[in-house]
């Protein structure tokens, strides 16, 4: 039996790899650690987790050394996806992000290093976006760092922050770098959940500048596959490394709402322009050979079959997002100086 703690397994990707653990290994105890903010439910768990012994859901902060201390002495195994996550909200309070994503991260560092005995490895989520701009046709792990927003500078501090830790203490750390992630239970402030609601109640799709921005998009079942062979591979092969995850195509967010239209049909899918974000990334496209070649992992689906997997499990589920409906969009100062929402 392995014991693995989760942080911030509440969230996004964070329930997503939770609910897959769950359902594919029985033997294995789950450790849930998370704060509950706007972005996490416990609605994301698996849905008899809190009536199975091999299942623990612990509400508190990554900030709190106690609680971490204690919960990382009872695991074997870490994945830290604990952070917040969202670009237009760093900007219009980066306070909470630099606190959550770099001095949470010591935190759980410095228990993982208290625990080094009986730790086996110690997973870090970090984020393409650590990247900036991509200076090339594609991104490999050796790309230069260059955070373009206050999200993206504090993972990246968070980021070199663990890999100083494998040099100087040689703790297991392994960090992921996964690129832009989509799929259910994501919230209605990321650009694919917005333009899928925004469609499914009649408003249109806002669109930052003139839409030519462009992401590589991975679904997140492929995400939480990845990492399933991180957990299960040879120790030895993956602690130290960084490994992008995505799927080596970038796509415009115009094109997005254009494929959108047609899987959800013309008339319910209108398109609006707003000022461009300030500290946008304009292009992201995933090299994941160190992935294939560590891991033999490649992502099994296409864009745009996940986005009609997450378009079905939108429809499907409005009362899951209903209530995150004001949350879409969020007041900044735009590059051009512009009060808009975003």
């Amino acid at each position: 039996m392995k014991n693995i703690l989760i942080t911030g397994g509440a969230g996004f990707i964070g329930s997503n790899f939770v609910r897959y653990l769950y359902n594919k290994y029985p033997d294995y105890r789950l450790i849930v650690l998370d704060a509950l903010t706007y972005a996490g439910s416990v609605q994301n768990l698996p849905e008899n987790g809190f009536s199975s012994e091999r299942f623990e859901f612990w509400y508190g902060n990554v900030m709190n050394a106690d609680l971490v201390d204690a919960l990382v002495g009872k695991a074997d195994i870490v994945f830290h996806f604990a952070a917040e996550s969202h670009v237009t909200r760093s900007i219009f309070d980066n306070r909470l992000f630099f606190e959550t994503d770099v001095l949470g991260t010591q935190v759980v560092s410095n228990a993982v290093l208290r625990n080094r005995e009986r730790i086996e490895l110690f997973v870090h989520i970090s984020t393409s976006e650590v990247y900036g701009t991509a200076v090339g046709e594609v991104m490999d792990e050796d790309h230069p760092l260059n955070p373009m927003s206050p999200y993206a500078a504090a993972k990246c501090g968070a980021d070199r922050l663990v890999y100083s830790y494998w040099q100087t203490y040689n703790i297991p750390a392994v960090i992921i770098r996964p690129f832009n992630n989509f799929g259910p239970y994501q919230h209605l402030e990321k650009v694919i959940p917005r333009f899928i609601t925004s469609a499914i109640i009649g408003e249109p799709m806002t669109v930052h500048g003139d839409g030519s921005a462009r992401r590589d998009f991975l679904f997140v079942d492929d995400h939480c596959e990845a990492l399933d062979r991180v957990l299960h591979s040879d120790k030895q092969s993956v602690i130290g490394q960084v490994i992008n995850l995505g799927t080596k195509r970038d796509v415009s967010v115009l094109e997005i709402a254009e494929i959108l239209k047609s899987i959800m049909g013309e008339a319910h899918c209108d398109v609006e322009f707003v000022g461009n974000r300030p500290g946008q990334v304009f292009r992201h496209t995933c090299d994941a050979s160190k992935a294939e070649s560590l891991l033999g992992w490649r992502p099994s689906t296409s864009f745009e079959d996940g986005l009609r997997k997450t378009v079905d499990w939108y429809v499907a589920n409005r009362e899951w997002w209903e209530h995150q409906r004001w949350m879409r969009h969020i007041p900044i100062v735009t590059a051009d100086g512009k009060r808009e929402l975003h």
